[in-house]
């Protein structure tokens, strides 16, 4: 159950993030401000008014950043994954270089 509830986060997480991350997001955020500062007078500029900005950001503030730091984890994982074939390769061709020293001689006068 852990591992379904993991993996439906992270897909919704990824799909957030790609979604929140487009042109068409930032335009529908810059819409809705606009939006509302166009309202303020009709709400003669109230608490109540300020307010629904206040907790409206607030609220996808706080929310984003737990998408941002799953998205941050996942992206470390990834590349210590990464770094670790790296790694692995290395080595292997380190221990390969070593096994055969006559054919490294040209090598060797080329650099």
């Amino acid at each position: 159950m852990r591992i379904y509830i993991t993996n439906r986060f992270e897909a919704l997480s990824e799909w957030i993030s790609a979604n929140l991350g487009s042109p068409y997001a930032f335009a529908l955020a810059s819409f809705m401000v606009v939006a509302w500062a166009l309202s303020g007078p009709f709400f003669g500029y109230s608490d109540t008014w300020q307010l629904v900005i206040n907790t409206s950001t607030t609220i996808c503030t706080f929310l984003m950043v737990f998408l941002l730091q799953n998205t941050g984890n996942r992206t470390i994982v990834e590349m210590q994954d990464r770094l670790k074939d790296l790694e692995a390769i290395n080595r292997e061709l380190l221990h390969e270089l070593r096994r055969r020293p006559a054919q490294n001689e040209p090598l060797k006068e080329a650099a």
